[in-house]
């Protein structure tokens, strides 16, 4: 009960906080955005109206002509403004403000299907973000890393850290827990950063049915005898007395090391099952001549790499 209310807490001041920073000086511009401006010595020209940051990010002013607003403060703007003023007027007095917020900018990175910078539009929680990036990738990992300004606020989870320059406050959820509506499918804000990390994977090439990469689960287990199940089973022409592993050499990402496997004393339970690590492609053989593509060890990892992955999450 202390934690919800803890985290209770941290979400209004969340909240107030970026509605405090939507009406400071300090708020990031955007196409759709509407302003309004306070020029006492052009009230005819001004008094009134309002003035919409069009797609490319100008704002069309009376007497001030075009001034650039995208991807700037308010305070930026303004001070723009006057200087385009300063050319009829002596002294010119401007204050600018945000009348429509339209643009509220999200950076969703990582293996979502439509990856860039997403408008908010309003409020949307960390699962409708993803959806606004088209989902997840069958290649995505099993969290989700949020980066915040903590100008704005920190983020309201328990496991929230603060960044090495002390000017973000960090994040990272289990995706399973915000597909379910769990406490950790949290409210997004604008200027946030979500980023989907690629899963570990592991192969499985070479006489097996459904070849293929498959994604390490949150357990960040896999063995030896689950990936041939994941791969469907061995081929009947299969070697399984020649199988071997094909891992990473720890430092030299370009080489791989042969680890020999007994796929067939393995099913038997004669010999312990073996963990796979990320990245570690099993290769069981054809029993007849050498399969053609799968010459070398090269070619074993360009055929592995290049098949379809299969998401575990």
């Amino acid at each position: 009960m202390l934690l919800r209310r803890i985290l209770l807490m941290k979400f209004l001041f969340c909240m107030a906080a970026f509605a405090w920073l939507a009406f400071s000086q300090q708020y990031v511009l955007g196409p759709g955005d509407q302003v309004s401006l306070v020029v006492p010595a052009l009230a005819a020209e001004f008094t009134g109206k309002t003035f919409r940051i069009d797609g490319s990010g100008n704002l069309s002013l009376p007497v001030a002509g075009t001034v650039h607003a995208g991807g700037r403060t308010v305070e930026a703007v303004q001070d723009d403004v006057k200087a385009h003023l300063s050319s009829v007027l002596q002294t010119p007095d401007v204050v600018l403000n945000v009348s429509e917020y339209a643009s509220q900018p999200v950076s969703v990175l990582g293996a979502v299907t439509q990856p860039g910078i997403k408008q908010l539009q309003g409020h949307k929680t960390l699962f409708e973000v993803l959806s606004l990036a088209g989902g997840l990738r069958t290649d995505a990992g099993t969290t989700a890393e949020i980066t915040r300004d903590l100008r704005i606020c920190p983020i309201p989870l328990t496991n929230a850290t603060t960044s090495s320059t002390g000017q973000f406050s960090v994040a990272t959820v289990k995706l399973k827990n915000v597909m379910n509506a769990s406490a950790e499918n949290i409210m997004i804000m604008p200027g946030d950063t979500v980023f989907i990390p690629k899963a570990d994977v592991v192969y499985a090439v070479g006489s097996v049915v459904k070849p293929g990469g498959f994604t390490i689960g949150e357990d960040g287990i896999l063995s030896a005898l689950q990936i041939v199940s994941l791969a469907g089973g061995v081929q009947r022409t299969a070697a399984m007395d020649k199988a071997k592993i094909l891992r990473l050499v720890p430092g030299s990402p370009a080489n791989r090391t042969e680890v020999a496997l007994n796929i067939r004393r393995l099913m038997a339970g004669k010999v312990p099952d073996v963990l796979l690590q990320p990245n570690d492609i099993l290769f069981i053989p054809n029993s007849g001549a050498k399969s053609a593509g799968f010459r070398t060890i090269d070619a074993i990892v360009t055929v592995a790499t290049g098949l379809a992955t299969y998401g575990r999450l």
